[in-house]
This record gives structure tokens, C-alpha cells and sequence, in this order.
């Protein structure tokens, strides 16, 4: 296995590889989940701990549990933490599905997902297991991963995902099903011109029905990535 660590700041590096890497995803969603200092918090699913490793750039919460069934991408998150000054970072090999033995049931502030976009058995399937996982829900779905976080998060907690467009109803299901009521909503496309292909949503458990929609979040226009992208994607020094 060939891995490759990617720089966030001058003190938070990420490993990456084959098996477990990242996209421009991970930031809108760790950028959305407007994590605070004093929150307990949950990536469910993390792979290589890019969520984790990107709320170390300025303040993060004062724990965070990382979690994810592989244990090459929780072996790859602690090599990411060998080579960066990190804080609050649990990283635990568990199912989502059963959650792990001292889980902090009702105690969290915050869980963030990046999950599986494609439900299992539609198009085209990597021949990598890693790959197929990350990318399927093969080992878990929607209405998991919003079942785990019922149980973890406390009342007024909240749960932030990113997925397709066409999952969208799916999301919000499993949220209510969940008693995980969706609060915020923003569309991400690459241009102004082009569909979204991307949606983040907040839902926070025990509250009442009101959502709102945000401004659409664009990647790029004429001259390049947008000022909000690339406030979001810094990744050369420390954001003050």
C-alpha cells in the first residue's frame, strides 16, 4: 500500500491512499457542521480522518470519536495523528450499526457523515473492498447512520450530512425516522450554469419541523474557485 500525506496546515497532516482518500465533500461538510471548541462530537465513517483532521485547523471541539469498521482507515487516521499536533481525536474501529462498547449515548453536541452516496447494487462497483464500501452501502445506509446518531447525540444535538441530489428524500426520511428533524439545507454546484451535485443538511434531534434553505454554494466561476470555496479549502497554513 502506497500512502501519501497531504498538508492541511503546518501542524495537521492527513495520510492519504488508494484505499481511503478524500474530496472537496469533506470540507463543505466539515465547513457546514460549524463545529464549535466546546462541542463532543462523532465522524461516523471517517476513513482516512479527513473531518476530524480538518476541524484541527482553528479551534476543534474538545473531543471527537472517529469511527469506522475498516481498520486500515483507522490505522491510517493514526498514522495522519503520528505526524500532526492534534487534539480530543478518539479514533475506534466499530460498526456504526452496533456502535462500540462506552459509546457516549445522548452526550454528544454533534455527529457528521460523509456516507455511502450509492445504494448497494446500482452502477458500477469498484473491484477494491475499501473503495466498494466508501462509496456503496454495502455495510451500512442512510437510516443507519441516522439510527446511530439518535443514539448518540443529546436532545438539540445535531447531525450533518453531505450526498446526491437524488438521495435527498431518502436523507431527510431517515432523519425523521430518527427523530433527527432537518433544519438547514444548501445545494453545492461546481458552477452557476450546472445542476447541484451536492447537498449538506443539519438535523437536530427533538426539534420542531422548520428548515431552511441557504444561499447554493458554487466551486468555481469565471476566474477560478470561488472566494467561499477557497476560504473553506485552505489548506497551505493555519486559518487565524
Amino acid at each position: 500500500m502506497e500512502y501519501k500525506y497531504e498538508k492541511l496546515t503546518d501542524k495537521i497532516y492527513v495520510c492519504a491512499s488508494t484505499d481511503h482518500r478524500f474530496g472537496t465533500d469533506a470540507f463543505l461538510l466539515a465547513d457546514f457542521s460549524q463545529y464549535r471548541h466546546k462541542d463532543k462530537a462523532c465522524d461516523l465513517g471517517t476513513g482516512c480522518g479527513i473531518i476530524p483532521l480538518i476541524m484541527q485547523k482553528k479551534l476543534p471541539p474538545q473531543i471527537t470519536y472517529a469511527v469506522d469498521i475498516q481498520q486500515g482507515a483507522i490505522d491510517q487516521l493514526k498514522m495522519g495523528m503520528g505526524r500532526s499536533e492534534t487534539e480530543g481525536i478518539v479514533p475506534i474501529c466499530a460498526d456504526l450499526k452496533e456502535l462500540w462498547e462506552g459509546a457516549p449515548l445522548g452526550q454528544l453536541d454533534l455527529v457528521t457523515c460523509n456516507p455511502p452516496y450509492k445504494v448497494n447494487n446500482a452502477g458500477y462497483q469498484s473491484v477494491i473492498t475499501a473503495q466498494k464500501i466508501a462509496r456503496h452501502e454495502i455495510m451500512c445506509n442512510i437510516d443507519d447512520v441516522c439510527g446511530a446518531a439518535e443514539k448518540l447525540l443529546k436532545f438539540g444535538g445535531r447531525l450533518c450530512v453531505c450526498n446526491r441530489p437524488e438521495r435527498l428524500s431518502d436523507v431527510i426520511f431517515a432523519m425523521k425516522n430518527h427523530n433527527i428533524e432537518p433544519k438547514r439545507l444548501r445545494f453545492v454546484s461546481k458552477n452557476p450554469d450546472e445542476a447541484p451535485w451536492l447537498f449538506l443538511i443539519e438535523g437536530k434531534k427533538g426539534s420542531k419541523p422548520f428548515m431552511k434553505v441557504e444561499p447554493q454554494l458554487y466551486i468555481r466561476s469565471e476566474n477560478g474557485f470561488t472566494e467561499e470555496l477557497q476560504r473553506i479549502y485552505a489548506t497551505g497554513k493555519e486559518q487565524e
